[in-house]
């Protein structure tokens, strides 16, 4: 993987899976890191709105190479088939980028539905679970590679009425934390080679949300295009330097 000469993006020759790509997220993923050089791998469960993700980046960046894959994540196997699906076409992965979400609260803690929790456990947890024994061999084999979750401020500090949430995005957290230690075992003397890391946003705001709220000020929200911009810049720092850290896009909590 080259760095920026040329006119070359700083992703430049990177194979990089997005996991949860249709998403307002995802679509700002998608074009940063085409933007940015990388060969782009994009699942979603959702075919016709991970199609219409793939088309903008590729439409954005003429030559970008970004694909689309309907991948149910919620199948361990059928996640294992598409890091090997990836790998044999591509040659490499560099990163798994984890942009799965979904959210479910309650007015108080009293009146939560553990019918959310059993929701959110499939999305924010088993998801997390599944990407990451499937990309690990791959993210190691890079040389380069990083495996990115993104988080929420209230899996530190949660609030009573977002229990199941924060709970389940303390466990990806930890889930994310292990496979980082792993990474860091697996580098020995060295230093780890690939990177477990996780950007935590207080919550995450887009033109359409603003278009829709005109008066909501949205305070400490993170805008996708900046969380698309610390996305593609971890692959610029050292494995050893972001390897199982919390990088905090929003005030610590």
């Amino acid at each position: 993987m080259s760095t920026a000469t040329n006119g070359q993006g700083p992703l430049e020759g990177a194979v990089i899976a997005v996991a949860g790509a249709a998403g307002p997220a995802g679509r700002a993923t998608l074009l940063r890191l085409a933007e940015a050089g990388a060969t782009v791998v994009a699942a979603d469960a959702d075919a016709a709105r991970l199609a219409e993700a793939v088309d903008a980046a590729r439409y954005a960046h003429g030559g970008a190479t970004v694909t689309g894959d309907t991948v149910d994540l919620l199948d361990l196997d059928a996640t294992r088939a598409w890091a090997d699906r990836t790998e044999k076409e591509f040659g490499r992965i560099d990163g798994l980028v984890h942009l799965v979400g979904g959210w479910r609260g309650s007015a108080s803690f009293a009146e939560t539905d553990l019918a959310d929790w059993d929701l959110l456990e499939k999305l924010l947890i088993r998801t997390v679970q599944h990407t990451s024994l499937a990309f690990q061999a791959a993210l190691e084999r890079s040389g380069n590679g990083r495996f990115l979750l993104v988080s929420a401020a209230g899996a530190s500090k949660p609030t009573a009425g977002n229990a199941a949430y924060s709970a389940s995005k303390a466990a990806a957290e930890a889930w994310t934390l292990a496979l980082g230690d792993a990474f860091r075992k697996s580098g020995g003397e060295e230093g780890p080679k690939a990177a477990a890391a996780i950007l935590v946003v207080k919550a995450l705001v887009n033109d359409q949300m603003r278009a829709e709220r005109p008066n909501a000020k949205f305070a400490g929200f993170t805008d996708v295009k900046d969380l698309a911009q610390a996305v593609s810049g971890v692959w610029e720092r050292p494995a050893q330097e972001v390897n199982g850290k919390r990088l905090w896009l929003t005030p610590e909590a």
